[in-house]
């Protein structure tokens, strides 16, 4: 092996996690341990993302070797991506090579248990190649510190990243400075249309805005206004309206604070197919993408119906199978949906029969549908929330936007602190995947909600709990 190289050992987490890792150390060198080829026959069983990926490491990994065939293992397979597998990284020019020989008894650490055997191959690779740094790449917290223990470099796979500081993701919103009016003096330009009132301003070095990005000023002189349009330097502004006063209700809602105002425009905007909803517990996320749907679902009819899925991922111990058809599977995942939609109807003001006729009413234009049976399909002239989407890998979360057929606008929701998916941070969540690749698309646009709306209990129980 080439000195000027590293090599890096691949734990069984990381390619069930991302088949594509196998790829992605460019001119670096991948080794396998045998122990990493038993776990992965082992979850190659079953329908879940995991197994599915375990069988595609498989299938790129049988590729390789048939290429070159079995005399080039010894010396180590070239890692050329298989056709069709349009990686984003360079191209690695990297070798692939397999744990060839069993482990001595002394490089044995701790019991004989996979942890162990993955480690004692990495002792094992490390006396058999002097002066080659060895690194092993795991999702393992607990393997990567018995690895530093025993003096192998370990670190996290970072590949998946959709950014590398969670603090750093595209807000949607930005403050504009106090002399923003005096600096476009020159160069602006006003107009009326339609009742919309549009700026056009020539955009100085600072302004790095984005497309669909929300733009207000604060004090005395308050106006907020949307990106709707970007020519070079040339930015055209639009003053956004206002969803807080009573005459311009959603579905009788009406926004709280800026960013639920900057929401509701996004969500009543036509030309957007996308939004992505940020924000902690009691923002008002659901409810606002409800009210959005109901209104261009039943009196504007722009939409045939409102879809409701999330991902099953549960908070405790899981309460085993639930009876009945998929919708009544979903039900209890639901429980967002029916409070929103009780606030929505005003349910305690009517009777037992205006109340159920409105709830029949409803029911019959809401769907709730499992994630489980997305693949495959496509929705048309449909109204697809996503809760809980912080929970979604990014390929789940490419499998779930590519069903959108024409006149389908989706809302992704979710708090990036409440992940319950193994493996999964706020730097590597779907969510976090979709609002930092879609920034730049015009029929876009995210949101993050700051300020929660739900009481002063719960708001004082956020800050002191």
């Amino acid at each position: 092996m080439t000195r000027s190289k590293r090599i890096y050992v691949l734990d069984t987490n990381i390619l069930m996690h991302d088949p594509t890792a196998l790829f992605k150390f460019e001119e670096h060198d991948v080794f396998i341990p045998m122990m990493v080829l038993e776990e992965l026959d082992n979850g190659k069983k079953g329908h879940s993302e995991s197994s599915r990926n375990a069988r595609q490491v498989s299938r790129f990994l049988n590729e390789l070797v048939e290429s070159h065939g079995s005399r080039d293992i010894a010396e180590g397979i070239t890692l050329v991506q298989p056709k069709g597998l349009n990686l984003r990284a360079e191209q690695s020019v990297g070798k692939l090579h397999f744990q060839l020989k069993q482990v001595e008894a002394g490089k044995r650490f701790g019991t004989v248990l996979p942890d162990n055997l993955i480690l004692g191959s990495i002792l094992q690779l490390k006396e058999d190649n002097p002066g080659v740094p060895v690194v092993l790449v795991s999702k393992d917290i607990n393997l990567r510190i018995k690895a530093s223990i025993c003096g192998v470099a370990a670190e996290d796979y970072e590949n998946d990243r959709a950014i590398d500081d969670f603090n750093l993701l595209f807000t949607g919103v930005r403050e504009l400075e106090a002399d923003f009016w005096e600096r476009h003096q020159g160069n602006l330009r006003s107009w009326t249309d339609k009742g919309r009132t549009y700026y056009e301003i020539l955009r100085a070095r600072d302004e790095d805005w984005f497309i669909n990005q929300f733009l207000y000023m604060p004090g005395d002189d308050e106006v907020e206004m949307r990106v709707c349009r970007m020519d070079g330097d040339k930015v055209v502004l639009q003053i956004v309206d206002d969803y807080r006063t009573p005459q311009h209700q959603v579905w009788g809602v009406g926004a709280r604070n800026r960013e639920q105002n900057f929401a509701l425009n996004a969500l009543m905007d036509p030309e957007i197919d996308l939004v992505t909803l940020l924000g902690t517990a009691g923002t008002g996320k659901t409810l606002l993408a409800l009210a959005a749907g109901l209104t261009q679902t039943m009196d504007s009819q722009r939409y045939r119906e409102i879809i409701m899925t999330r991902a099953t991922v549960s908070v405790g111990e899981d309460i085993g199978f639930l009876p009945g058809t998929e919708e009544e599977k979903m039900t209890p995942w639901m429980g967002a949906l029916t409070d929103n939609l009780e606030v929505l109807t005003n349910t305690q003001e009517q009777n037992s029969w205006g109340r159920g006729a409105t709830n029949e009413l409803l029911a019959s234009r809401i769907k709730i549908r499992a994630m489980n049976f997305m693949r495959g399909r496509t929705f048309l002239s449909r109204w697809l929330i996503v809760d809980e989407a912080q929970n979604l890998t990014p390929k789940q979360m490419k499998t779930l936007i590519t069903r959108a057929g024409p006149g389908t606008k989706i809302i992704c929701m979710g708090n990036v602190e409440q992940i319950d998916t193994p493996y999964l941070t706020e730097t590597t969540s779907g969510l976090t995947y979709a609002v930092d690749r879609f920034k730049n698309w015009a029929h876009s646009a995210h949101i993050t909600l700051r300020r929660g709306e739900r009481s002063r209990l719960a708001d004082y129980a956020s800050e002191v709990l």
